[in-house]
């Protein structure tokens, strides 16, 4: 069998429900303590219950659900103590991250996340929350990968999927969204200058301000 001929591997299916179902909780389509409509999701993907249930179990796995017996699945929401224990970590971690893709990065990849830059500025600029999201944890998993550490990229995934919601969020007022903007902007200035230090601070910076906002907002949803 040559290359051509081999087959294209492809995520389980239970793995493509699961990424559908967390960017909807992640975009806000399911609410906190909403129940997941299990009959209305397979009748929207064209899926049996079998796959679903499987996808339910990694969300589950990962804190974004409760599976309650008996009684489906339910949205969690993300707590206080939650946000505050968790973002100082991947601050941390994503600090870290920066310091040795600066040194470990090639130019190309470093040209490849300013490229990203560039583009996330244009979804800012556009209004385009998705696109600027979805550009900004593509720059961030660049950043780390770029840092050449398994164990860090471990590390940082088991806690950035539950954190990913609230990163998400963070970006709710105007104010704050043009001041995340401006922090990547310095984010790629100093990986273009290979600048580690630097962009360890501004990379723990851009993450440890995120923290006062998200317990705002959490908070506000629970007044609502």
């Amino acid at each position: 069998m040559t290359g051509l001929d081999a087959p294209i591997a492809r995520p389980p299916l239970s793995m493509e429900l699961a990424d559908h179902i967390r960017a909807m909780i992640n975009e806000g389509d399911l609410k906190n303590d909403e129940k997941i409509p299990e009959k209305a999701l397979c009748e929207r993907f064209g899926v049996s219950r079998t796959p679903l249930r499987e996808a339910l179990k990694l969300l589950s796995a990962e804190g974004y659900i409760q599976l309650v017996p008996n009684r489906g699945a339910r949205v969690c929401g993300l707590t206080v103590a939650e946000v505050e224990q968790g973002f100082p970590v991947i601050a941390t971690l994503e600090a870290l991250s920066g310091e040795l893709a600066a040194t470990c990065a090639t130019d190309e990849e470093i040209a490849q996340i300013v490229a990203m830059n560039r583009a996330m500025r244009a979804a800012y600029e556009a209004n385009d929350l998705l696109g600027y999201f979805e550009l900004n944890q593509a720059i961030h998993l660049a950043i780390l990968e770029a840092a050449r550490n398994p164990v860090l990229t471990q590390h940082h995934r088991m806690l950035s999927q539950r954190m990913r919601r609230a990163r998400y969020i963070s970006n709710v007022s105007a104010a704050r969204w043009a001041k995340a903007m401006d922090e990547h902007d310095l984010i790629a200035e100093a990986l273009a200058a290979r600048d580690g230090p630097r962009l360890a601070v501004i990379l723990k910076r851009h993450l440890e301000d995120k923290i006062a906002v998200v317990k705002a907002t959490i908070l506000a949803g629970r007044a609502d």
